[in-house]
């Protein structure tokens, strides 16, 4: 496989997101619900083949692996408009269909862009049992994830939320190359603040996701010169291995099912990057917004969408630095990468030009930070972990927890390592202390 990406979906978030992303390819390509390529579509300069393929009687195929324990989002997924787009040799379903109860360690014992939730039972534990399978089977293949993170502000109806989001959080951390990070809280806010719905629903944050999705593969599915692999795409983001974790911001935003938001603001190159630097487009709820934090860049990739003259992408740069509109790390280069990308010619949209930020900041620790208190307050109580010691993993102890508490740890004390200037021989003490003790 040159460059294909096989997409999996797992448990009920991962389905949902999985399907608009490809609600939303289906209408960049102009490949109709039942994968048929429309009359319309003859650009012929995309490449379908690097999410979808082509069977024997033409119709166009996801690479997609949708997984679930559970039925009914899957079920809904088949009984709508896209129901004969998928291969049903691709689909699995648990036999008993009972899911897995919300409980990580159900879903870890059934069981390359992952779409995965970290809090229920299926996305979090069979994202998990996946995440270490493909690791293991695919060292050499890059496995990159959008991972949404629950919502934080409100309480949940999912007590063993913490626990499964540690559990998760460390085989993103020991066995993903990439992780995306979707943020709950910052999504609602984003569409309460910024698209004015009052009560947003699964549906359109899930569209926003899945523009989110779509245009972070654009320079994949429209390849220029740069950034037309997934190599080429995350190499600049992400300078050592733990570090890589990416949130994300995208400007103008609209909803596709929302007529009244399709007022244009002014959308130069300059507007465009300049807003995406802004918290309030910041598509994940950390200390961003707070100007005296000592958290900074390490590295951003802006994907720049429509006829852009690349002049005005260095004028744009060179007003940003002397600004400051972003601050950088003190051990690396303060640069943001740019890259040009083609709209879909088979979507229409009110404006000229668009852009996503894919950004790698030491604040996200505090997402982290977030979780991690959370789960300290259950663990420390031993609450909720009657349904852990039912599996075999947790039948003999808890140590499996413990472990995840501290590989997450050990990955949020490098985030703020990265923050100082000697972060570079960072490693280098941690290694000459554990020596001596």
């Amino acid at each position: 496989m040159p460059r294909e990406i096989i997409t999996l979906q797992l448990g009920q978030c991962g389905n949902q997101i999985g399907n608009e992303f490809w609600k939303q390819l289906c209408l960049e390509h102009g490949i109709s619900p039942e994968g048929i390529l429309e009359d319309f579509a003859t650009d012929g300069t995309d490449r379908k083949d690097v999410f979808f393929y082509q069977a024997d009687d033409e119709h166009y195929i996801p690479r997609a692996v949708l997984l679930d324990l559970e039925p009914r989002v899957i079920h809904g997924i088949l009984n709508s408009p896209y129901s004969n787009l998928y291969n049903p040799e691709n689909i699995y379903l648990s036999k008993h269909g009972g899911g897995a109860g919300n409980n990580w360690a159900s879903g870890y014992n059934q069981g390359f862009v992952l779409c995965h939730s970290i809090a229920g039972g299926t996305g979090s534990g069979m994202g998990s049992y996946m995440l270490e399978k493909l690791n293991d089977r695919f060292p050499k293949k890059l496995i990159q994830t959008y991972s949404v993170f629950p919502n934080q502000q409100e309480i949940s109806d999912v007590v063993v939320q913490p626990y499964n989001s540690i559990l998760t959080m460390k085989r993103l951390t020991q066995n993903a190359d990439c992780v995306v990070v979707l943020d709950n809280t910052a999504l609602n806010r984003i569409a309460t603040d910024r698209l004015h719905l009052a009560n947003p629903d699964f549906t359109q944050i899930n569209q926003m996701v899945s523009t989110i999705m779509a245009t972070s593969t654009t320079t994949l599915r429209y390849p220029g010169y740069m950034n037309n692999d997934l190599i080429g795409l995350i190499a600049s983001l992400i300078p050592t291995p733990r570090l890589h974790f990416l949130m994300t911001g995208y400007t103008p935003l609209t909803l596709t099912s929302d007529t009244k938001a399709m007022n244009v603001r002014k959308t130069t190159v300059l507007d465009v990057m300049r807003r995406l630097l802004q918290p309030k487009n910041i598509m994940v709820s950390t200390t961003l917004r707070d100007r005296q934090s000592a958290h900074c860049y390490i590295s951003i990739l802006n994907i720049i969408q429509g006829e852009v003259d690349p002049t005005q992408v260095h004028k744009s740069l060179q007003r940003i630095r002397e600004r400051k509109l972003a601050s950088f790390i003190p051990w690396g280069p303060a640069s943001i990468q740019v890259a040009l990308s083609r709209k879909s010619p088979y979507v229409q949209t009110a404006h000229r030009v668009s852009g996503l930020m894919l950004a790698n900041h030491t604040s996200i620790v505090t997402l982290f930070e977030r979780t991690c208190s959370q789960y300290d307050k259950l663990r420390k109580r031993e609450a909720f972990l009657e349904q852990f010691r039912k599996e075999e993993m947790f039948k003999e102890n808890l140590d499996e927890l413990d472990n995840s508490r501290e590989v997450v740890q050990q990955m949020i004390d490098e985030y703020h390592a990265a923050t100082k200037p000697d972060y570079i021989s960072w490693g280098t003490h941690q290694g000459s202390e554990s020596a001596r003790t």
